[in-house]
């Protein structure tokens, strides 16, 4: 069982070990994800090789007003629902493994775990572990972390895993045209993505449109804005007026490796898995960690990037479209310095996390895994991680 979700940093990389397990001889039917009605599990294409149970649930605000009470009110009912709910499923499934990838949805899921004696894996891929994680922790056989930076009990340093398509994005110049036909990007202008997460990131938003506005006069420049459902209308009514300049808002990329392929440079938050499929893919990056995160982990999470000069980090209080020009301008007018910082990059990168991850699993499950695939079974391993033979979300 694979529990957790609700945002992408939380269910790509139960995505990836999904699938690495899958190329390691498992049936798809035999991994079980767990996530929220509310989450991006509840509508992505990515779970489409494996069954799915979605889980009553919102997560807890923290504030005191009346709002936020009658709020936390409701999710404290919904939790002891996901509770029961959690508990029926392991007592059904009997799984041989849970592994928390965080999130709402996996809070019930490990502490069914706990009542039925089922081993706990945890993936903690911040740099700053969050509580839930601190928490499962405790319980937990091990727990997978990025680096060996990250300070909790039985950690295993397995890198961040990225999904099978995200490690095969291809930015060579024939890789580039192709990906810009498809997202009918200009093969000859540079190409900005900017991506604020599945739900959006607003002063991203805001920025972007200040930033296409000032830009609207250069045909040289191409700006792909993945904008997230919350502020979507706003954006689309604040759209700036047709100019020379090619603008594409788009409520949600669910390509992304197609979108990081055709990019020169990327703009976006600084979770744990955009930063790893940045490095991976050598795409260079303007990161603006997330204001408030959890012990600063966005922070924590760009700064080994920015050291080494693959990205370049902006304090999301200064950023609007005057700071993100004058930081896009110089690097988009520079290709050796494009081409230093996507190496700066990939030096970083853990193509082998995934893997490192799937073994962590089985090492732990409570039955022996399955013998090593044979080149066959990898090839229909492949074929579910194109996409091929999926079936439907259950």
């Amino acid at each position: 069982m694979i529990a957790g979700g609700g945002t992408g940093g939380h269910l790509y990389p139960g995505v990836a070990l999904a699938q690495a397990l899958v190329a390691r001889g498992h049936d798809p039917e035999s991994l079980r994800f767990v996530g929220a009605r509310r989450g991006l599990e509840a509508r992505t294409r990515a779970l489409g090789a494996f069954p799915v149970t979605l889980l009553p649930g919102r997560g807890f605000q923290r504030s005191l007003s009346w709002r936020a009470v009658v709020a936390n009110l409701r999710a404290g009912a919904e939790l002891v629902a996901a509770l029961a709910a959690a508990g029926w499923l392991l007592g059904r499934w009997r799984p041989a493994v849970v592994v928390s990838t965080g999130g709402y949805a996996s809070v019930p899921c490990v502490l069914a775990a706990v009542a039925w004696g089922v081993p706990v894996v945890v993936m903690s891929l911040d740099a700053v572990p969050g509580l839930a994680d601190r928490l499962a922790a405790r319980v937990a056989r091990a727990c997978a972390v990025a680096t060996d930076q990250a300070r909790l009990g039985r950690s295993v340093v397995t890198g961040v895993p990225v999904r099978a398509e995200m490690a095969q994005v291809d930015r060579s110049p024939e890789g580039r045209r192709r990906a810009r036909q498809k997202l009918g990007l200009p093969e000859e202008a540079k190409v900005v993505a900017v991506c604020g997460g599945s739900l959006g990131a607003r002063r991203l938003n805001q920025a972007t449109l200040e930033l296409v506005r000032r830009w609207s006069g250069r045909p040289d420049v191409a700006v792909r804005h993945v904008v997230g459902a919350r502020d979507w209308e706003e954006v689309l009514s604040g759209r700036p007026p047709g100019g020379a300049l090619l603008y594409q808002p788009v409520r949600y990329e669910e390509d992304m490796a197609t979108l990081y392929a055709a990019a020169d440079v990327a703009v976006q938050r600084a979770g744990a898995s955009t930063v790893a499929e940045l490095a991976l893919a050598g795409l260079p990056a303007v990161l603006v960690p997330l204001p408030g995160a959890p012990g600063g982990h966005q922070a924590a999470n760009a700064e080994p990037l920015a050291r080494t000069g693959g990205a370049v980090v902006v304090p999301d209080q200064e950023l609007d479209g005057g700071r993100l020009a004058a930081e896009l301008e110089p690097l988009l007018g520079d290709d050796g310095r494009l081409a230093a910082m996507g190496s700066a990059g990939r030096g970083l990168a853990s193509p082998d996390a995934a893997l490192r991850l799937a073994e962590l699993v089985e090492a732990h499950a409570r039955w022996r895994p399955p013998r090593p695939a044979t080149e066959g079974e990898r090839a229909v391993g492949e074929d579910h991680l194109s996409g091929k033979g999926a079936g439907s979300a259950g």
